[in-house]
């Protein structure tokens, strides 16, 4: 029994009933095997969450041609779309990338892309890393929040609504007048016109840079 069967049942396992249900008993025991099998690949649970995390980030694939002749912007846009439609394949197992920085083969590709990305378009090293930092934060943020364990489901959002109207007006008039706004925006446009607001920013980031090397040369 190879290492790459044993992790991905471990994802379906996950996807099923959760990270916290899921134990070494119960994986051995969906691939016919012992234990001890297990413990010749890994040496406890722990490292087997950092390969399945690993895994997911496998999942993230985004081919060379569909970034040809694109933006930095548009780029890191499907890029980001594509990390996030990932993960929302995986909601039981979002924790796992929050839970430590990732740094195996799958992590490493995908940082090394999207970091090369920022730099082949002019950012400094220091931005280009903080902008990679502050994506990943985003994405893999928003997925818990609005898909992760516990999160609200469709059907709360009218109630919500409802809460919010039923506030008192005097008190928080602005609330009460942005509550169907609050509740009713698609989640992927949530995501979206969040994801736009960020690289608004580091655009704005960039070409200070710019302007300070230019200014530097001047002189």
């Amino acid at each position: 029994m190879d290492a790459g069967r044993i992790v991905d049942t471990a994802l379906k396992l996950i996807d099923e009933v959760g990270i916290q249900a899921l134990t070494l008993r119960m994986l051995a025991d969906t691939l016919n095997s012992g234990t001890a099998t297990l413990y010749r690949h890994f040496n406890g649970k722990d490292e087997l969450l950092a390969l399945v995390g690993d895994r997911i980030l496998g999942e993230v694939r985004v081919p060379p041609e569909e970034l040809e002749g694109l933006s930095w912007r548009d780029a890191v846009t499907v890029a980001a779309e594509a990390f996030y439609g990932t993960l929302c394949r995986h909601p039981n197992a979002l924790s796992l990338l929050a839970a430590q920085v990732p740094v195996g083969p799958n992590a490493l590709r995908g940082r090394e892309r999207l970091i090369t990305l920022f730099l082949s378009h002019g950012f400094p090293v220091g931005l280009a890393a903080r902008a990679f930092t502050a994506i990943g934060h985003y994405v893999i943020g928003f997925a818990i929040q609005q898909h992760g364990p516990g999160a609200p489901r469709p059907e709360d959002q009218g109630q919500l609504r409802d809460y919010y109207n039923s506030l008192d007006p005097t008190a928080y008039p602005a609330t009460m007048a942005a509550a169907d706004e609050l509740t009713s925006v698609p989640l992927h446009e949530e995501f979206r016109f969040g994801l736009d607001l960020l690289l608004s920013g580091l655009e704005q980031s960039g070409l200070s840079s710019s302007h300070e090397r230019e200014g530097a040369r001047g002189h």
